[in-house]
């Protein structure tokens, strides 16, 4: 997330991988839109294999499954958030909002009100 000069990334850590980040999150979207994980992978450009690793580490850092997934095409098939995928999607998108608040901060205008658009040539 981009607010003027300050990039905010979220992530959740869950051992030495992320259980929840940007990416993550828009992913958890697609497949609630898409109906399919291979198909939300599509859509967001990823491949086959990246999307079912992204989607098996979710479901390995909760509690509870994030996605549940049926194997092949037709009726009562595909992907859908369970629950907690939901719950944790909303959640997420929630602290992403209240982490934007930031840049309203008197911090945050202190850092950047000499920051320039673009670094200085090296100096000599």
């Amino acid at each position: 997330m981009r607010l003027g000069a300050l990039k905010l990334k979220l992530q959740l850590v869950c051992g030495d991988g992320f259980a929840m980040g940007p990416g993550k999150a828009d992913l958890l979207e697609a497949i609630d839109r898409e109906g399919s994980i291979s198909a939300a992978g599509r859509a967001l450009g990823m491949s086959y294999r990246r999307t079912w690793l992204l989607v098996d580490e979710m479901n390995r850092c909760f509690r509870e499954r994030l996605v549940e997934a049926s194997a092949g095409g037709g009726q009562n098939r595909g992907a859908r958030l369970t629950g907690e995928g939901r719950a944790v999607l909303a959640a997420y998108r929630t602290l992403e909002a209240q982490a934007a608040v930031i840049a309203d901060s008197d911090a945050y205008r202190a850092l950047t009100r000499d920051l320039l658009d673009a670094p200085q040539p090296p100096r000599p």
